[in-house]
C-alpha cells in the first residue's frame, strides 16, 4: 500500500480523524453541554461505542440475528442525535450509592426513634387500618413502576438515557423495600396489625384495580421510552404525587402519625429529580430538528392511553379520602392540584391535555 492509497477496512479499534479535541491532550470525543464538561460528562458521555460516532468497526458485541448491542428501534421516537441528553440530575454510579445511602440512613434513624419514643402505639385505630391496608397496597405500586424501569434501561440507545431510567428504576424499588420494611417494624408495635391486608387489597379491593390496571399497563409496554414516558410524565403527577402528597403526608400527622411522612418524603425528593430528566429528554425529542412532528404526535398517542388509565385510578382512589377521622384535606383539593401539575407539566412540553 502506498502513502496515497488509503485503506478500505474496518479497525477494532475506537477512534476518529476528527472528534472533539482531536487537537488537544484531554482526548475527549464529545461537545460538554456548557463551557466545561462536567464529571457526570466525563464518566458517562461516550463509553459506550457507537458506530455512528467515532467506532470505526460495526458493533462490537451483537446477537445471533446480526442486531448490535444497542438499537434505536427499541423505541418509535426519533432522534437526530441521541447522544444530546444530559440528565439535569447528572446522577452516576458514585453519586447514586451515597445518595440512596444517605436516605437508608435517614429512613431508618426516623423509624427507629420513633418506635423508641412508642409512636406507633399513639396512632389513631382508623389511621393504622389505613397504613396496613391503602400503604401496604402502595408497596406493590412502587415494585411494579421499578420493575417496568428496571426492564425499560436496557434497551436505551445511550449511556446517559440508561442511566436515567436505572435511577429511576432504582428510587422506586428502594421505597418499595422501605414500605415494606417501615410497616413490618410498627406492625411489632402494633396489637392485631395485619400484614396482609395490603397484598389482598392490591389484588381483591376495587379501590386499587384501576391502579393496578395503570401499572400493567406500562410494565406491559414495549417501548422503553413509553414506559418512562407513562411513569414520569403521567402516571405520577395524577396517581402517584395525588396518594404520596396529597393524602399521606397531608393526612398523617393529624392522625397521630409523624413517622410515615419522613419515610414517604424521600419518594418526592425523587420525583423531583427524576420529572427533571424526563422533561429535559422529552423536551429535546420534541423539539428534534428532524423528526419533531413525529415525536410530538406519538407522545400525544402515549399520552391519550396512558392518561385514561391514570384517571381511572385516582378516581377509584377516592374512598381512601374518607376512611381516616380526621381529615385535613378532600379528595376534591387534592385531585385539582394534581390536574394543575399535570397540566403544567405538559405545557413544559407543548403538548395537549387529553381530552375524555
Amino acid at each position: 500500500m502506498t502513502a496515497t492509497e488509503t485503506a478500505t477496512f474496518k479497525s477494532g479499534a475506537a477512534g476518529s480523524a476528527i472528534f472533539a479535541d482531536s487537537d488537544s491532550r484531554k482526548y475527549r470525543y464529545f461537545e460538554p453541554r456548557g463551557k466545561r464538561a462536567t464529571h457526570y460528562e466525563d464518566v458517562t458521555v461516550d463509553v459506550q461505542p457507537d458506530p455512528e460516532r467515532y467506532l470505526l468497526q460495526d458493533w462490537i458485541i451483537s446477537f445471533a440475528n446480526g442486531k448490535g448491542a444497542y438499537s434505536k428501534d427499541n423505541t418509535a421516537a426519533l432522534s437526530s442525535n441521541w447522544h444530546l441528553f444530559r440528565a439535569p440530575d447528572q446522577e452516576w454510579e458514585r453519586t447514586h450509592y451515597q445518595r440512596q445511602s444517605k436516605i437508608e440512613a435517614m429512613v431508618q434513624a426516623v423509624i427507629a426513634n420513633g418506635r423508641k419514643a412508642g409512636a406507633p402505639k399513639a396512632f389513631d385505630r382508623a389511621w393504622i387500618k389505613v397504613l396496613q391496608t391503602h400503604l401496604g397496597a402502595w408497596k406493590h405500586v412502587e415494585f411494579g413502576l421499578g420493575t417496568s424501569l428496571m426492564q425499560a434501561q436496557r434497551y436505551g440507545y445511550t449511556q446517559m438515557i440508561n442511566n436515567a431510567t436505572l435511577t429511576n428504576s432504582s428510587y422506586k424499588l428502594r421505597l418499595a423495600q422501605d414500605i415494606t420494611l417501615y410497616l413490618a417494624e410498627i406492625g411489632m408495635d402494633i396489637s392485631g396489625f395485619d400484614d396482609e391486608a395490603g397484598k389482598r387489597a392490591w389484588l381483591e379491593d376495587g379501590v386499587w384495580q384501576g391502579t393496578r390496571h395503570a401499572v400493567e399497563a406500562i410494565m406491559g409496554a414495549t417501548d422503553y421510552l413509553e414506559q418512562y414516558f407513562a411513569i414520569n410524565i403521567v402516571f405520577e403527577p395524577l396517581v402517584g404525587e395525588l396518594f404520596r402528597s396529597g393524602f399521606l403526608m397531608q393526612v398523617a400527622s393529624p392522625n397521630g402519625d409523624f413517622i410515615t411522612p419522613s419515610v414517604i418524603s424521600a419518594a418526592e425528593a425523587d420525583y423531583e429529580r427524576n420529572l427533571a430528566n424526563a422533561i429535559d429528554l422529552f423536551h429535546v425529542l420534541v423539539h428534534d430538528a428532524e423528526h419533531a412532528g413525529h415525536n410530538k404526535g406519538l407522545f400525544q398517542a402515549w399520552l391519550h392511553k396512558h392518561a385514561a388509565l391514570a384517571a381511572k385510578a385516582a378516581a377509584g382512589l377516592q374512598p381512601i379520602w374518607s376512611q381516616p377521622h380526621s381529615k385535613p384535606v378532600s379528595y376534591a383539593d387534592a385531585h385539582g392540584h394534581s390536574l394543575e401539575r399535570f397540566g403544567k407539566i405538559l405545557g413544559e412540553l407543548g403538548l395537549d391535555i387529553p381530552r375524555e
